[in-house]
């Protein structure tokens, strides 16, 4: 698309457009005309792609005139890898940050967002675009422990309950390999009975005393295995767990007290794309308070921008203050992708044994 057809998608407007989401009610789909821009993203499917595609996105196509298209079809980084770098598949990349980092190091997607372009980022808890993260955070979950309420476990207040002999049997984790929980996870071991993250030698002893364990590849499964009683208590991230709210499900997080690691949703831009204005646009609306907080509430994720007010019940669980936030422990996702061959090797050799 030459610049001149793109004359009405100005820098002010896209970076100043005041008009509220509407949310409402639910937006009618948007049909764009041949002539409008079309935005190529990435995003998730469940309770987040319902409201994405019903509410979220079709009041950015109507604002910005432009056809948003959006693949949830993971794995989302093969595919980009395989596109074109002059004509990525992606405008903008929506993943975890460990994706994240692996894209940036092969020159996939621009390693920072402008300020100057996404000026939402200055209302930022300082995670958000701290130097642990490739491009911007747009919400973050908590990974903790899960646990069931009605099985007389008492008051848990730290990781290292977790390699109690009691939990033997009803002990939950994820196939490490393949689970960014799993992986953060690996580093949380080795802060808790090593030198920090990076000490592998004491993760890995942990994570053979961890055995016997039930392990799964997604939080899906993991959930499954708490509703139905098989785990008591595991490695979770807090949005499964909250998402059961007002179920009657004798389920609960707990914040160890030694911190809960950072699931960042992150947002990244590709080098190549044709819709750079629009890009930094569409970061810039999923950074706004009122989109931040309509997407919170329905996926319990935690908003990165502090203006963000929940109502009580989900202003209780999430991360909704500085003191809160503080508790995020964030790893180095760029030297653990750079383990990442020999650290999967030993960790089969471990849960195999």
């Amino acid at each position: 698309m030459t610049s001149a057809s793109r004359a009405h998608l100005t820098r002010r407007r896209l970076l100043a457009a005041g008009a509220s989401l509407g949310l409402g009610a639910v937006a009618a789909p948007y049909v764009a005309r041949a002539e409008e821009p079309v935005l190529n993203i990435t995003g998730w499917g469940g309770k987040w792609g319902d409201v994405m595609s019903a509410e979220i996105g079709p009041a950015f196509e109507k604002e910005f005139k432009c056809k948003l298209r959006t693949d949830t079809a993971l794995p989302f980084l093969p595919k980009l890898q395989a596109s074109s770098r002059s004509a990525p598949i992606y405008d903008v990349l929506h993943t975890n940050s460990n994706e994240q980092w692996a894209a940036a190091e092969m020159g996939l997607v621009e390693p920072k967002v402008d300020p100057k372009l996404v000026p939402n980022i200055a209302d930022l808890y300082p995670y958000a675009a701290s130097d642990k993260i490739v491009g911007i955070s747009i919400f973050t979950s908590a990974i903790g422990l899960g646990m069931r309420t009605d099985k007389g476990y008492g008051p848990i207040t730290s990781w290292k309950e977790l390699w109690d002999a009691k939990y033997n049997g009803v002990r939950g984790g994820y196939v490490i390999p393949v689970n960014s929980l799993g992986q953060a996870f690996v580093m949380m071991c080795g802060t808790l009975f090593g030198k920090g993250q990076t000490d592998l030698d004491a993760a890995y002893a942990a994570l053979e005393k961890l055995k016997p364990i039930k392990l799964v590849d997604f939080t899906g499964a993991m959930e499954k295995l708490f509703l139905s009683g098989e785990v008591g208590l595991g490695v979770i991230h807090d949005s499964g767990i909250y998402r059961y709210d007002g179920q009657n499900q004798p389920i609960d997080f707990v914040t160890p007290s030694e911190g809960v690691l950072s699931l960042e949703q992150v947002l990244t831009i590709t080098p190549g794309s044709k819709m750079k204005e629009l890009a930094n646009a569409y970061v810039n609306y999923m950074l706004r308070p009122e989109v931040q907080k309509r997407l919170a509430e329905t996926v319990w994720y935690s908003p990165a921008n502090e203006k963000v007010k929940l109502e009580a019940k989900y202003d209780a669980k999430l991360l909704t203050t500085p003191e809160k936030v503080s508790k995020l422990i964030q790893v180095d996702w760029k030297w653990y992708n750079a383990q990442k061959d020999a650290i999967d090797s030993r960790i089969n050799r471990i849960f195999r044994a």
